[in-house]
This record gives C-alpha cells, structure tokens and sequence, in this order.
C-alpha cells in the first residue's frame, strides 16, 4: 500500500513524499483511516514503528480541510500531550514537516526554559499546540491558553506519563477539555492503570496494535557481554575503536552514571555527551543536534531522558548498565531498527545485573547471542536463565558483518551456579 491509497490530500501527499515516505508503516496503515473517519483511537505501539505520523497526517488533514468552513473559530483546535520536552519539541517538528503546505499553525511548549517567546506565539495564535503537562497546566492558570475550541486532543506515551508521575496533571487537563471532541491515546505499553485511564477518556475507540512489548524487532542485531563492573569503561573504549560504530547512544540507569560515562568517554578521546533531566533544555537541546549532526559519537543518556529521542539511521545502542524494568530493554533497543531499518544492540552484564537480565529474557522470550571472545570476561557466567528455548547452551562461531568476530553462544535453560 502507498500513502495515495489512504485518500490523503494533495498538500500532504507532496510533503509526505519530500521526507521520503513511500510506504506506510503498519500502524500509519491502520490508524489513518480510522483517524480521519472521526472516530477515537486506541493505540498500543511500541515505540520505532511510526507513531507520531500515524496521528499528526491524518489530524492535519482534518483541520486543513474544516479550516475554510464559515463557521470555523479562532483558537487551538488540536492538542498533543507528551511527556518530556525531547520528543514534544519532535512531534512538532513532525507536524511542521508534514504540514509545510497545509496552511495551519503550530507551537510547542515545554517547561525548563522562559515562558516568554512560547506565550508570544500563543498570543498570535496557533491551530495546533503539543505540550507537557506541567507547563501546558502553567499556562492555562495564567490565562495564555484555552482548551475550549479543541476538537482532536492525543494522550502520546500514556505508560510513560504513568512513569513519570503525570497521571493527575492529566486527569486535570482533560477535564478542560470539550465534552466533544475526538481523542487519541497511544501508548506503547497497556497495563491496568493505563487500560483504566483510557477508559475514562475515550469513546467506542477502535483500537490498533502493532507488535506488543514483549518483541523486538526482527532488524536488531541483539548482542550480550558479561563483564565485570569494573571493565565495563575498558569494554566501551574496546569496542568504540570499530569504526563501523559511527554514533552510539548509549545507556546508563542513573543521571550520576550518564554523566560518568561521557566524562570517561571524552578523557580517552571519543567525543561524548550526556543527556538526562538535570541538564538545562538548552544543553539538552545542543547535545541531541551534536548527535543528530554525528559531531558528538557517543550520546550517553537515561531511559528518561531518551524517551522520543528519534534518530534517522542509529546503527547502534548499547546497555552499558542494563534496565531494572524488562520492558524498558525493549524500548531502548527500539532506538534503532526503527520502522524496518537494520540495527544492532550490544549489551553488558555484570554479576549484580544477572537478575535484570533473567527478567529481560522471561519478556522476550528469545535467548541473546553471548559473545564471549572478548578483553575482559566475567570470571563466571553460569548464572543467565533464559525462558525455556533450549536445555544446554549452543555454541556458534559468529563473523557477521557488524565488525565483531567471537564465539558467540545462545544460552538458556535453568543453569545455576551454588
């Protein structure tokens, strides 16, 4: 199927194509349709497949289209809600794409920088507004913004929302908005509280699903390290002296940790940058184009921070520290491979991350290929337990064209070291 198929007007069609999209992905395929039917949305999606155009094509053909009606009124007639101010300040540049010959008008605002040029485009109007909770409610309580004329609003990353505390600040902004309206909620993973949230705010939706959380893309190159903590810095520099490794996001559990590793990074003489909450929007903002730009190599970043982070073309990620949420796994790795590119994620695991990563496996149900033709090797590995899969490990010998060359080896089983 191509985007003509999906009676996509000509001003879209001409901006889609400008970006080089030929082909929908599958849950721009589903969701388009049911979006400009006029029907609400329910939207679980992992995050990578396409998300963001899936709802702001078909809500810029909407408003483009009710624009020239006589009894169309000033105001914000669309609102997207997101979590952090990286992927609200990417969303817009996605409706700011898409929309280029649309003729509607659109802002972001967020907090952490000065409210004054955000309120100034406010004061000027705007069609379409996306925005975090906190400043979007800031805003409304001095007077700057109105929800009264919204007729689409999106609930983006609800599961992250819940994540971050924003659950209340939401339940508060959709009570201003219009009893009428059209809504739209992705979120990329569905567990009560979300299912239950969604309830109350949507409308007989019709829901879309597009590979649960539990998978990984068939495109990533899944690799495992066991190392010590102590080797992971000297693992790192190891395998950044590859060149195939252009630019490498990689992940740390805690903001401590992101910062640590970049200062690291830079001492041995690869250029590195951190990216959490505690760093201004503007060095956040520096650090993300110096990444995208590939003048920084290395992108060093909390699961936090890294939420909506949408690089074209990112080879690879790698866990320095692994998650203590299994489905966190799933959405860091999913910052490459994005919408059927090739990628390929490399993780570490020291002793006291073994538990981490049996509750990662019980998730994905899949074993990852261990490489074990390495500097530094942890003294003991028996203590990985994979699902079920196979009873003993298998042993491969791996040269694929990633640039690592080792014995790489599947485990599984219950194996356990007493």
């Amino acid at each position: 199927m191509s985007f003509e198929n999906l009676q996509l007007i000509e001003p879209l069609l001409r901006a889609v194509k400008q970006e080089g999209y030929t082909h929908p992905t599958p849950i721009q395929e589903k969701s388009i349709p049911i979006i400009l039917s006029r029907r609400d949305l329910l939207g679980c999606a992992q995050t990578g497949t396409g998300k963001t155009a899936a709802f702001a094509i078909p809500m810029l053909q909407i408003l483009h289209q009710e624009k020239s009606l006589p009894n169309n009124t000033r105001g914000i007639k669309a609102l997207i809600l997101t979590p952090t101010r990286e992927l609200a300040i990417q969303i817009e540049e996605s409706f700011a794409a898409y929309g280029k010959y649309a003729g509607l008008r659109h802002t972001v605002i967020f907090g952490g920088v000065p409210q004054g040029r955000q309120t100034q485009i406010l004061q000027r109007g705007v069609d379409i507004l996306v925005a975090t909770p906190g400043r979007l409610l800031d805003l409304i309580d001095q007077g700057y913004i109105s929800l009264r004329e919204i007729q689409l609003f999106v609930l983006d990353e609800a599961d992250r929302m819940l994540d971050m505390g924003f659950v209340h600040d939401v339940r508060k902004i959709v009570s201003k908005l219009p009893q009428k309206r059209q809504t739209l909620f992705f979120s990329a993973t569905m567990p009560p509280e979300i299912q239950k949230l969604a309830n109350t705010i949507l409308v007989n939706p019709e829901k879309v699903e597009v590979t649960p959380v539990s998978s990984t893309a068939d495109t990533i190159q899944q690799q495992l390290y066991f190392v010590e903590k102590k080797d992971k810095k000297s693992l790192l520099l190891h395998l950044l002296k590859n060149n195939a490794i252009n630019t490498a996001l990689v992940f740390t559990r805690t903001k401590h940790g992101a910062d640590k590793v970049a200062q690291e990074l830079n001492r041995a003489g690869v250029r590195a940058e951190a990216i959490h909450g505690n760093k201004s929007q503007n060095a956040r903002q520096a650090a993300l184009s110096n990444f995208k730009n590939q003048q920084t190599r290395v992108l060093v970043a909390t699961d936090i921070a890294a939420r909506g982070i949408d690089i074209d073309e990112l080879s690879h990620v790698i866990n320095y520290e692994l998650p203590n949420v299994p489905e966190t796994y799933v959405h860091r790795i999913g910052r490459t491979g994005r919408a059927g590119a090739s990628g390929i994620a490399l993780s570490f695991c020291d002793q006291e991350e073994k538990e981490f990563l049996r509750d990662i496996h019980k998730v994905i149900l899949k074993s990852i290929p261990v490489v074990e033709d390495h500097p530094f090797p942890m003294s003991n590995t028996s203590l990985v337990q994979y699902p079920s899969m196979h009873k003993k490990p298998v042993n491969q010998r791996n040269s694929s064209s990633n640039g690592y060359r080792g014995v790489q080896r599947s485990w599984s089983g219950s194996q356990r070291n007493h």
